[in-house]
């Protein structure tokens, strides 16, 4: 199946070559700026956080309520272009280093998350068209997350959960529908993830569909439907699938969404299938003078075969400062986070936190 899937993928890309060599400039044709170029950004996370339960002990043996300031996250990005048809992105990412047995454990060190190379197709589709080859986004969450900004709270439902990951190896191709009726992105990745090796000779499938119904109605512009399917094996004909369907809506004082998603785990052929369902509401109310809400609720059903349930509340008041120039963006969150787990074996103890978080993003 993988090998047919590939066999398409590959007709598509000759049949779009074949489709720009026959086009000709039209008469008056502004020749597109090819200077090389090349920009430095980046993106840093910042939090105090403080657990109120459960305590823990420290080394003395005392109950202690942890708390930290921490890094969350620090991007160098690399950006530029080759050629107007030719782009590039390089991401080094800071991590914790948390292997005992190394002398930089506890220590924060540099790993890579995206490296890509992209063929834009401007030219010829609908601006924003586009097959990217290399270490990049995958198609779901870098798509929910220009609508989520709370990145720097947390990951997304579907990535907190451990279903989906935000970057991976792999050939990816976007295409924008005309009139901003919406996009497809088809991918086919290693599927272990950019902080793992590939693991065994399966391959990720993934598709997203955005539709973007009615794009020339101010009040509707924002709304988008979104189904997206992965398919992968854990080892051959153990199948590793989850399906996303989202309903999204942006607004100048209101950003929103909902999504469901069912995953189907079998790791290996001899062990037993793990079906689990969940789903993830928020919203996020807007001022014009930079402060906003943002208030979630996570519900997972992880083991169709047992009843236990996890149960995630976040609630944050936050402020976007408005004085920096397009591309500079600096924000403020506190917000309380409240994690129930309901019905497992053996039981876990409700979590609640208290956190100040910081956004820099240049």
């Amino acid at each position: 199946m993988h090998s047919r899937v590939l066999a398409f993928f590959a007709a598509g890309l000759f049949a779009t070559a074949a489709a720009i060599a026959q086009i000709t400039p039209a008469e008056g044709y502004t020749p597109p700026n090819d200077d090389p170029s090349v920009k430095v950004g980046g993106t840093i996370f910042l939090d105090y956080t403080f657990q109120q339960e459960p305590e823990a002990r420290d080394a003395g043996g005392n109950l202690i309520h942890p708390n930290a300031f921490n890094v969350g996250r620090a991007y160098i990005n690399i950006t530029g272009q080759l050629h107007h048809l030719v782009a590039f992105r390089i991401t080094p990412d800071v991590t914790r280093e948390t292997g005992s047995g190394s002398s930089l454990a506890g220590s924060y060190t540099y790993r890579l998350k995206y490296a890509y190379a992209q063929f834009n197709m401007d030219d010829w589709l609908p601006h924003g068209t586009w097959l990217r080859f290399g270490m990049q986004q995958t198609p779901y969450i870098d798509f929910h997350e220009g609508i989520y900004r709370y990145r720097f709270q947390g990951q997304i439902f579907v990535e907190r959960e451990g279903f989906l990951v935000s970057s991976d190896l792999g050939l990816s191709g976007r295409l924008a529908f005309p009139s901003n009726y919406g996009d497809f992105h088809l991918g086919v990745y290693n599927g272990e993830g950019y902080n793992r090796s590939e693991a065994n000779d399966q391959k990720a499938f993934q598709a997203r569909l955005t539709l973007r119904p009615a794009p020339a109605v101010p009040v509707l512009r924002g709304l988008r439907l979104t189904g997206f399917w992965d398919g992968d094996h854990y080892v051959r004909d153990a199948k590793k699938e989850r399906f996303i369907g989202a309903l999204t809506f942006e607004h100048p004082f209101v950003n929103a969404g909902v999504d469901y998603i069912d995953a189907k785990d079998q790791t290996l052929l001899t062990a037993a299938k793990i079906e689990a369902k969940g789903w993830s509401a928020w919203v996020t109310p807007r001022t014009p003078i930079g402060i906003e809400g943002l208030f979630r609720y996570d519900e997972l059903k992880p083991d169709d075969r047992n009843d236990s349930k996890k149960k995630r509340t976040i609630a944050g008041l936050a402020y976007w400062f408005t004085v920096f120039k397009p591309g500079v963006t600096t924000a403020l969150l506190g917000d309380y986070e409240y994690l129930k787990y309901d019905d497992f074996t053996p039981a876990r103890p409700t979590e609640k936190r208290y956190a100040l978080h910081m956004l820099v993003n240049f």
